[in-house]
């Protein structure tokens, strides 16, 4: 047990942890404290990504918003949250992640405000972007004070708890809004999806301000900030996400596509203008060494691909369950609920569990996710629709285990070789990945969806819903069989690799 001299030396004078030293300066219960704050403005943060689709008829309803608006709340989101991630993450690890952490989340807070607040659909989508770009500044704090906090085993257990966590944040964020459109009603009530931020956002900045530690890690001599590299990474995320952002599947611009050009042409300014910066002696916004490391690199690209498919996969059921079998959106996101509920044990354990078996668990989370969906789609177009969301809850149950064994088993293997001062930073590379899967998956997904929709015209019968359903789900499965191939090489070659280490060593 800690006495009471040891914990007032850990902290500084308005009680706030006073060392980032992942080495044992700062008590363990002040470290879970930290984690918890963490944790929970993680929670928050992801919780927008999910519980904001059950709203969209109902926003459609109150505001007559039409397709592309509706796509940019849910993808324009993502594309804030993927273009501020980087430099945020870069500067939290420079200056301070907890200035930096409380920043965000009091953005976050205010642009919750103005969302609730918008009188039309243009000025949601605004307060909505807003919002992402506050999330892209905290989130990459978050992963970064884990990567300080903790080391070697403990880091897995923190790791299988945030999955825990994001798990059902993502999973139970349709079925909590649902019911809070229910308690607000069907022209207001999505609302209360932005309101409920607020006082939550006010307590947790109360949280951070007192447990979260100060000081950076950020080694001396590089505390310089790659204003340009900030500025050519933007343009060459913005210009990568944006084409898919717009896209709805009902009457869009060809020439969004244009984008992609952009996309090659900032990304090859971006990585020579970086490394000519690091020939000069200067710290670079990206260090493209960690790509050097098999399990950063792998362990991103799994992701990567991994959130092209699940967010795409929760929004394209919502939409199913409401507009095609009529569901109130509380019931709709009902569910979801056994998704969360397993995916939460799973990643409890996985977090435990992954020292041991490594890339394997994660194989092993995509095929059950993989085998979940299958089971999820053939629920929507085969059972009699008074059972339909029974039988697609079991899908959800299946697949939801599996995804337990993929979120956090795989951020402890992505991160395990990141040295502490580059972790906002590795952090925040792979959040881009993630962000822009989900808006490159969702248009994917729903554009279809909607496609097939659009072309039966007003015959939107429940046989239409099923082919649009079908449809889009095709490409989300498509996406987890990319995630699971790509899991499985990675897993051979760390076999090999062993095999050479061991003759070697012989």
């Amino acid at each position: 047990m800690t006495n009471a001299s040891d914990s007032s030396s850990a902290r500084d004078s308005d009680g706030a942890p006073a060392a980032s030293d992942p080495t044992g300066q700062i008590t363990d219960r002040q470290k879970w404290q930290a984690f918890g704050v963490c944790v929970g403005v993680a929670a928050l943060t992801i919780l927008d990504l999910s519980k904001v689709n059950v709203g969209l008829p109902s926003i459609e309803a109150s505001l007559g918003a039409g397709p592309t608006a509706l796509q940019l709340i849910v993808a324009g989101y993502a594309l804030a949250f993927g273009l501020s991630l980087v430099p945020s993450g870069r500067l939290g690890d420079l200056k301070s992640r907890r200035l930096m952490f409380v920043i965000g989340l009091s953005a976050f807070t205010i642009a919750s405000i103005l969302c609730a607040l918008a009188p039309s659909i243009e000025l949601l989508v605004v307060a909505r972007i807003l919002q992402g770009v506050a999330a892209g500044i905290q989130m990459p704090q978050v992963l970064g004070l884990v990567q300080q906090l903790f080391q070697g085993k403990e880091r897995g257990r923190a790791f299988g708890l945030f999955g825990a966590v994001i798990g059902i944040s993502t999973a139970f964020g349709p079925t909590l809004g649902g019911l809070l459109i229910a308690i607000g009603g069907d022209q207001d009530g999505w609302r209360l999806l932005f309101w409920m931020n607020v006082p939550l956002g006010i307590v947790a900045i109360v949280f951070a301000l007192k447990l979260l530690p100060r000081a950076t890690t950020a080694p001396g001599g590089h505390n310089e900030l790659d204003l340009v590299g900030i500025v050519l990474l933007g343009l060459t995320i913005l210009t990568l996400m944006l084409p898919f952002v717009l896209t709805t599947g009902q009457g869009d611009e060809p020439l969004r596509w244009l984008f992609l050009i952009g996309f090659v042409g900032f990304g090859a300014a971006f990585v020579a203008w970086e490394q000519r910066y690091k020939a000069r002696g200067k710290s670079p916004v990206v260090h493209f060494s960690l790509f050097s490391l098999a399990s950063y690199r792998n362990g991103t690209l799994i992701a990567t691909v991994y959130f092209c498919a699940l967010p795409a996969t929760f929004l394209l059921t919502t939409l199913y369950l409401q507009q095609g079998l009529g569901l109130e959106p509380v019931y709709a996101g009902m569910v979801t609920i056994p998704f969360a509920l397993t995916s939460a044990v799973a990643a409890f354990y996985g977090g435990r569990i992954v020292d041991k078996y490594g890339r394997s668990l994660v194989v092993l989370g995509l095929a059950l996710v993989a085998g979940g969906f299958v089971l999820l789609l053939l629920a929507a177009v085969l059972t009699p629709q008074e059972i339909t969301p029974y039988a697609m809850g079991a899908g959800m149950l299946v697949a939801g285990a599996g995804g337990g064994f993929v979120i956090s088993p795989n951020q402890t293997l992505t991160l395990a070789e990141v040295p502490v001062e580059m972790g906002g930073v590795a952090g925040s590379m792979g959040q881009v990945g993630q962000r822009a899967g989900t808006a490159i998956g969702t248009a994917a997904a729903v554009s279809t969806f909607y496609s097939v929709i659009a072309g039966a015209g007003s015959d939107a019968s429940l046989d239409v819903y099923h082919a649009a359903y079908r449809s889009g789900f095709f490409v989300t499965i498509a996406l987890v069989a990319v995630a699971l191939v790509l899991a499985l090489l990675d897993l051979r070659a760390r076999k090999q690799g062993r095999v050479g280490e061991a003759a070697s060593a012989s």
